[in-house]
C-alpha cells in the first residue's frame, strides 16, 4: 500500500511503498505536472516557464487514491493529480553512483564471446513489420550495434537501411562514400591495409553518432568486419589501471583531419568522455586523425601517453572483438561514440565494395522510443 506525507515545511513529499520510501521537492513536482494547464496534452510540452511558478510554492495536501496521488499547492490552491508509476520512474532520490564509468541499465558491455549472437535481423522483415524493427533497435541501442541480412544489392541501398529509424547526415564525404581499393587515396580506408578498430570522424563537432556500411561487392579474400566494444574497453582499463582511466577521461584529445582541399576539420574531447555524474557516455579513438596532444599538464602527459597506449592494447586484443563476413546486401550499423569498428587486410584480387553513410543515434533512438510508447498503448486498450 503506498502512503504519502509532506514534511513541516511543505517543501518534500514522502512516499513509501513496496520498493521503500524515495522523496520529491514541491517545486520539482510542481514544475512536472501534467494537467492542461501546464502542458500541452498533444506533445507533453510545458505551456509556463519556471517564472511563471511562484518561488515560494509549498505542498499543503496530499492524498492517495489507489495510483493516483493529490497534491496540492500553495499559494496557487491549485490540485494536481500523479500517477504513482510515473514518479517512481522518474525518482531522483537515489544513491550516487559508487564509481565514474556507469552505464544506465539497458546498456550492456561485450567481448569475444558475443561472436556467435551477433544481433542480426533480415532487411525485409524490418521493412515489413514493425515488430521486427523494434526488436531490432532494442538489440542496437543494448550493444551499440547490429547486422542486416536479405537487403537489395543495389547503388544507395543503404539509404533504405538509414530509412528504417532516421535521417542521413551529409558531410564533407557527400550523402555517402565509396569504400574499395583506390590509387593514391585520400583516406586509408580507401586501400587493402586492415585497419585498427577505430569510431570515425572524432573530429567533427558534434561526431556523427552513427555509421551505416553496406555491402554490394565481395569476392576478395579476407576484409572480413571487426567491431569492438569501447565501453567495455574503457571498463576494463578503469578496473585495471584506475588512474589511466583518470587522464584519458579528464583530459581532452585533439582530432584533426584536412585531406581533401578546402577541409580542415578539428575537434577536442576526451577519448573516454563521461557525463557530470560519472555515466560514461562516449568513446572517441582513431590513431589516424589523433593531433598533438596539448591539453594534458606536463605531470600527467607521461601517465596519458601510458594510458593511450594500454587502451589500445585492450582494443586490439582479440578477446575483444567480434568479426564477421559482409556478403553483398548485408550489412552492419554501428553506434560511432561507442562501438569501434576495423576490418581485416584482404587481397589484391577479386572485387570488395562497399557504401557507408552516417546517421544520429536522435533518430534511431526516437523510432524505438516511440514504438515501445505505441506498443505499451495498445496492451492498455
Amino acid at each position: 500500500m503506498l502512503e504519502a506525507k509532506t514534511d513541516p515545511t511543505g517543501q518534500i513529499l514522502t512516499l513509501s511503498g513496496p520498493d521503500g520510501p524515495q522523496r520529491f521537492h514541491a517545486m520539482w513536482l510542481r514544475d512536472n505536472a501534467w494537467d492542461e494547464d501546464t502542458r500541452a496534452l498533444g506533445n507533453g510540452q510545458r505551456l509556463i516557464a519556471l517564472r511563471d511558478i511562484p518561488a515560494d510554492t509549498k505542498i499543503t495536501d496530499v492524498t492517495v487514491n489507489g495510483s493516483a496521488i493529490d497534491v496540492t499547492f500553495a499559494p496557487e490552491g491549485k490540485t494536481i493529480t500523479y500517477d504513482a508509476n510515473w514518479l517512481a520512474q522518474n525518482a531522483y532520490d537515489r544513491p550516487a553512483p559508487a564509481q565514474d564509468g556507469w552505464l544506465p541499465a539497458a546498456t550492456e558491455p561485450w567481448d569475444a564471446r558475443l561472436m556467435g549472437s551477433v544481433p542480426t535481423s533480415d532487411f525485409a522483415a524490418m521493412a515489413q513489420d514493425g515488430r521486427a524493427l523494434r526488436d531490432w533497435l532494442e538489440l542496437v541501442n543494448r550493444y551499440g550495434f547490429g547486422k542486416l541480412e536479405n537487403g537489395p544489392i543495389e547503388d544507395g541501398a543503404l539509404f533504405k537501411v538509414v530509412d528504417l529509424f532516421g535521417h542521413v547526415r551529409e558531410t564533407n564525404y557527400g550523402a555517402k562514400f565509396e569504400v574499395r581499393t583506390e590509387v593514391n587515396p585520400t583516406n586509408l580506408a580507401f586501400t587493402g591495409l586492415g585497419l585498427q578498430a577505430h569510431t570515425d570522424n572524432p573530429y567533427r563537432d558534434p561526431v556523427p553518432s552513427v555509421q551505416v556500411l553496406y555491402c554490394l561487392e565481395s569476392s576478395a579474400a579476407g576484409g572480413e568486419n571487426m567491431v569492438v566494444d569501447g565501453f567495455a574497453a574503457a571498463l576494463r582499463l578503469r578496473d585495471e589501471n584506475p588512474d589511466y582511466f583518470r587522464v584519458l577521461s579528464s583530459y581532452c584529445a585533439r582530432f584533426e583531419y584536412s585531406g581533401d582541399d578546402g577541409v580542415c576539420l578539428r575537434s577536442r574531447r576526451p577519448m573516454i568522455e563521461l557525463a557530470p555524474d560519472g555515466e560514461l557516455v562516449a568513446v572517441r579513438f582513431n590513431n589516424r586523425s589523433l593531433a598533438a596532444v596539448t591539453d594534458v599538464p606536463f605531470d600527467d602527459m607521461q601517465t596519458y601517453y601510458a594510458a593511450y597506449r594500454r587502451l589500445g592494447e585492450i582494443i586490439d586484443d582479440p578477446a575483444s572483438e567480434v568479426t564477421f563476413r559482409l556478403e553483398p546486401g548485408e550489412a552492419f550499423v554501428v553506434d560511432n561514440t561507442r562501438v569501434l569498428h576495423a576490418r581485416k587486410a584482404y587481397s589484391g584480387t577479386g572485387t570488395r565494395w562497399l557504401q557507408g553513410c552516417y546517421s544520429d543515434k536522435d533518430g534511431l533512438r526516437s523510432t524505438y522510443a516511440a514504438m515501445c510508447r505505441t506498443d505499451r498503448q495498445e496492451a492498455a486498450e
